[in-house]
């Protein structure tokens, strides 16, 4: 395949060589014994070895200049991570945008839109309903997208989002995101594993943030901080959290956080790391009767649709049903099974680090263009 439609950012389910999600997943994680599964990933392993070399060929083009990039007029800011399926990257988005319009700078955002069924993706209705005033363009050539924010919507600054495999908008400030909770997947290159890129690529990146810290055990991120300083020992690593805001429907209702002290609860998601959402729930002191689970990026379909409302209305009485902001925002229902559906609004917080991710961020504002951060 060309070296641009490697499968560096589609999510998993999207990959041709992918298998459905959920046995992918227990597959390349070892949870599936047998000869079978044991034969299944041994194939996966030699099919990552081209890719792998694919991957490094592509990395070296660009590096080297033999293929070519090219420069916006004004900063681009990406931001990416190494592994297929969910770090938390649109709360990051939201959170990178809104800095810079507190700045007083027009911001565009820039994506691929994968899981795209009418030319909008969920993660653009999450950022288009959080962030009204920062307009969101989605394309396979953001290149092209890059000229028209600047010069239909006189962008002064872009956020590349998904972007540390896409070479070709050069960028002046790397943001890549690992998830604490599981950061290179079980550690190998796709379709092995879920590393897009080898753990040495982080050398790429001008700051690092370690996501859902607060998921993980101490010991936990000072091993993957160990890491990290191994195969990039002179960026900065920013630690965070996601933190849980405010119950939302669809009518842009609100209820605090404490309505899940306590209540039975039944969720649903469609997230590349699913666990994370239960896990935020629990953390709330939510008591999990039932938790189902969709592929990332999943198209709600009207069959969906009616088994969940059986789904719902089978529940005890008193269960709030629960799911992510990024499925309400496709489902637009306000009830499921005559109850109200209500979605987990998420905000990126700084644990760690803020003052050295805020200086790298207003960097790219000083700088002149092209001189990098």
């Amino acid at each position: 395949m060309p070296l641009e439609d490697l499968p560096g950012t589609l999510p998993i389910e999207s990959h041709p060589l992918a298998l459905s999600g959920d046995y992918y997943r227990a597959l390349i994680h070892g949870q599936m014994r047998g000869w079978w599964p044991s034969l299944q990933r041994g194939g996966l392993r030699l099919v990552s070895v081209p890719y792998g070399w694919g991957m490094e060929l592509r990395n070296r083009l660009y590096e080297r200049g033999w293929k070519r990039s090219e420069r916006a007029s004004v900063a681009v800011v990406s931001i990416g991570n190494l592994t297929l399926g969910g770090t938390g990257k649109t709360p990051c988005v939201e959170y990178v945008a809104r800095f810079y319009r507190e700045q007083g700078l027009r911001v565009a955002i820039l994506s691929r839109g994968y899981g795209s069924q009418t030319g909008r993706n969920d993660e653009a209705f999450v950022l288009e309903e959080n962030l009204p005033d920062v307009p969101h363009l989605q394309g396979a050539d953001r290149v092209s997208l890059a000229r028209v924010a600047v010069e239909e919507l006189e962008s002064e600054l872009l956020i590349l989002d998904d972007g540390f495999q896409h070479r070709r908008l050069q960028r002046d400030l790397d943001l890549v995101l690992v998830d604490a909770t599981n950061p290179w997947g079980p550690g190998y290159l796709f379709p092995r594993g879920l590393l897009r890129e080898p753990v040495r690529s982080l050398s790429r990146a001008a700051v690092i943030l370690l996501t859902r810290c607060d998921q993980a055990e101490e010991s936990r991120c000072v091993q993957i901080e160990a890491t990290i300083a191994k195969h990039a020992p002179n960026v900065p690593v920013v630690r965070t959290m996601h933190r849980p805001m405010v119950l939302r429907n669809s009518e842009q209702e609100t209820a605090r956080l404490e309505t899940l002290k306590a209540r039975p609860v039944a969720a649903f998601c469609g997230l590349g790391n699913p666990q994370a959402f239960r896990q935020s729930l629990v953390g709330l002191g939510a008591n999990i009767l039932d938790f189902r689970t969709f592929a990332d990026h999943h198209a709600y379909t009207r069959t969906d649709v009616e088994e969940l409302r059986g789904w719902a209305e089978r529940q005890a009485d008193g269960c709030l049903i629960m799911t992510t902001q990024k499925d309400l925002v496709k489902l637009r229902l306000t009830q499921l099974g005559g109850r109200t559906l209500w979605a987990l609004r998420i905000c990126l917080h700084v644990e760690r680090g803020q003052d050295t991710l805020h200086r790298r961020l207003v960097s790219v504002i000083r700088c002149p263009m092209g001189s990098g951060p």
